[in-house]
């Protein structure tokens, strides 16, 4: 007769190598957690060894995989003095990252939490920790700077960037001559033959040492994804062309002087389209006339009867061309847009500029009155 064993201590074993295993995890997970504290002590050999094995066996997935496949970038400004924990902190706020413990640990492991420098970085949801991590280590020590102002043309652009930071004029007008080649969404359903104009977001850019002129696209891109392509949206949200409204824009911004006119000036192109009258805008003939050798400007002065005849091929001379440019005349800032997406309500159609010489305007709704302001 079989007699049955008692399996009992069988189960007491595995029960009590339970137990030590749940305290085992546990102690090595305060461990973790107390080199992930942000006054955490200095990382032992053995510290770095914890959190490695952790890393890699547990979190490896967590570190390489981003929150989302939104590549909208994102304005993210470090102030001076601001904890690696503070920052790990807004980052798990804004969505840029899942786990602010996992990052401290991960920057913590590299190396990387002692070189986060203070300043504004474009960040995205599709980077993953590992990219944010190092988009973070931008060293202000050796950063250049370049102010690009509002309403130059992206030839401007090319010779500023060439004479400041010695980037090639010729490769920025190269990297800029086809929208398509890029894919943000504002860049989206454009002309075929849309170049980069009017998207090249006027602003004061830090640059790594020896930028690429793709470096300088790139940030002039993430600036507007952020500053200017929110008002584009409203603009289709409400039945408005969004590059109509950015043609517009620069115009106004060409034609402005007085900041407080921008509305005023885009209330009379707009009604002018809105009845199918010719824009008639300077602006326009300067851009379709180009480099002017003789003045050193692409912005010819002194416009005669003869330029505002001009037919160019691309058909941006709104004297002759009745509807709105093919594309942008110049790159315009977000007051421009504003105006552009927020005109004032007017019966303006004409304007011209005081006789007092100060840039200030005079705004007629009738030719005849618009005559009479003149300057004889």
């Amino acid at each position: 007769m079989n007699r049955r064993r008692n399996p009992f201590p069988r189960y007491a074993l595995f029960a009590l190598a339970m137990v030590a295993l749940v305290i085992a995890i546990g102690a090595w997970m305060q461990r973790v957690r107390s080199v992930s504290a942000p006054d955490g002590k200095h990382m032992s050999d053995f510290d770095r060894w914890l959190i490695g094995t952790y890393i890699d066996l547990v979190r490896a997935s967590d570190v390489s995989r981003p929150v989302s496949n939104d590549s909208m970038p994102r304005v993210f400004v470090i102030a001076p003095g601001e904890s690696v924990n503070e920052i790990a902190e807004r980052l798990q706020r804004q969505g840029l990252i899942r786990d602010a413990t996992l990052f401290r640990l991960y920057v913590r492991l590299r190396g990387l939490d002692a070189t986060i420098r203070a300043g504004t970085f474009i960040l995205r949801p599709s980077m993953n920790m590992e990219q944010i991590a190092l988009a973070l280590q931008r060293s202000t020590a050796n950063d250049v700077q370049v102010t690009i102002p509002e309403g130059l043309r992206r030839e401007e652009i090319a010779d500023r960037l060439e004479a400041e930071l010695g980037i090639s004029a010729d490769a920025f007008r190269a990297a800029t001559s086809r929208a398509s080649a890029y894919s943000y969404p504002f860049l989206q359903g454009l002309p075929s033959d849309a170049t980069l104009e009017g998207f090249l977001f006027p602003d004061t850019y830090r640059l790594p040492k020896d930028p690429t002129a793709q470096d300088v696209v790139l940030r002039m891109l993430d600036n507007f994804a952020v500053k200017a392509a929110p008002l584009l949206e409203q603009a289709r949200d409400e039945g408005k062309d969004p590059y109509a409204v950015l043609i517009v824009a620069s115009i106004v911004e060409r034609e402005a002087v007085i900041p407080e006119e921008r509305p005023l000036i885009a209330s009379v192109y707009w009604n002018r389209l809105r009845v199918g009258q010719p824009l008639q805008a300077d602006p326009t003939v300067q851009y379709a006339l180009g480099y002017q050798p003789e003045q050193g400007t692409w912005w010819k002065r002194n416009l005669t009867l003869e330029d505002l005849r001009y037919v160019d091929p691309a058909g941006y001379n709104t004297y002759v061309n009745p509807a709105l440019p093919p594309g942008p005349i110049a790159n315009p800032g977000r007051a421009s847009i504003e105006a552009a997406l927020r005109p004032a309500q007017t019966d303006y159609y004409y304007f011209v500029a005081s006789c007092n010489g100060d840039g200030s305007h005079q705004f007629s709704v009738t030719f005849a009155e618009h005559q009479g302001k003149l300057c004889r």
